[in-house]
């Protein structure tokens, strides 16, 4: 079961402020060549694999929700931070195809706070902006659109059912950069806790890689990767990055058998 845009906007909506709200896209008027979303991201939005089956990232549901003038290159990887993204040239790799008019949509977070590892940690207030202000600015040193997404949020639930936040500032700091930088802000934290909280603890379960030998709260399944997607297709449209004709399907159920995975 996946959700529709109503039930979904129903559920969170009201969890979002209006506070860093988007620009209208500055293409030339009757344009309508192809445009690239490309996504940087980590393991909550990777294209997965199948061997990895049924894991799927939110980046392979987006396309279900895009017109065909608007395609995906997925570049999120698992296990990367907004550092470590960078550290390993994946920027420069991504920044080396993009072109003028095309948007960098930029997820990270969960891997930024695991201060065990310096390869990936970044503080939230410091090094994790001063990351994320690279996207941006690479982004719009070539012409693109850059475009900041707090992280997705897990599913977890205290002892009265109540869904936990577990992405500590991260959220905040992104929000706090969007805000100072000009840039639009999905705020899929926001979106998604408080889709989670509707759901409730054993509804969720639907939405995560929960298997016969693995209860994963962080990656999703297909129906999960599914919403999540809805979510994003819909704040791309209410934060005016893209346009209504942008995007389709965003009422409609979207069967889980659209979710494919390739061989690696």
């Amino acid at each position: 079961m996946s959700l529709t845009r109503r039930q979904v906007t129903t559920a969170a909506l009201a969890a979002v402020p209006l506070s860093a709200a988007a620009t209208p896209h500055a293409a030339a008027a009757g344009s309508r060549r192809v445009r690239t979303i490309y996504i940087a991201g980590d393991s909550t939005a990777a294209q997965k694999y199948a061997d990895a089956a049924p894991e799927t990232g939110w980046g392979m549901a987006l396309p279900f929700f895009l017109s065909k003038d608007v395609v995906v290159a997925n570049h999120a990887v698992n296990g990367r931070s907004s550092k470590s993204f960078v550290d390993e040239g994946r920027l420069d790799a991504l920044l080396g195809a993009i072109r003028p008019g095309d948007l960098l949509l930029v997820q990270f977070g969960h891997n930024d706070s695991k201060a065990e590892d310096p390869a990936r940690y970044t503080e939230p207030w410091t090094t994790y902006q001063d990351h994320l202000r690279q996207y941006v600015d690479g982004a719009r040193a070539r012409g693109a659109r850059p475009v900041l997404a707090t992280s997705v949020e897990r599913r977890r639930f205290d002892a009265e059912g109540n869904a936990v936040r577990t992405l500590g500032d991260y959220p905040a700091a992104m929000r706090a950069l969007a805000e100072e930088e000009g840039v639009a802000l999905l705020d899929i934290e926001a979106l998604s806790f408080a889709l989670w909280q509707r759901l409730g603890v054993e509804e969720t379960k639907k939405y995560f890689n929960w298997t016969a030998t693995e209860q994963d709260n962080t990656h999703f399944n297909p129906p999960g990767a599914i919403a999540v997607a809805r979510l994003v297709a819909v704040e791309l449209v209410r934060r005016r990055v893209l346009a209504d004709r942008d995007v389709r399907r965003l009422d409609d159920e979207i069967p889980d058998s659209w979710i494919s995975w390739p061989e690696a």
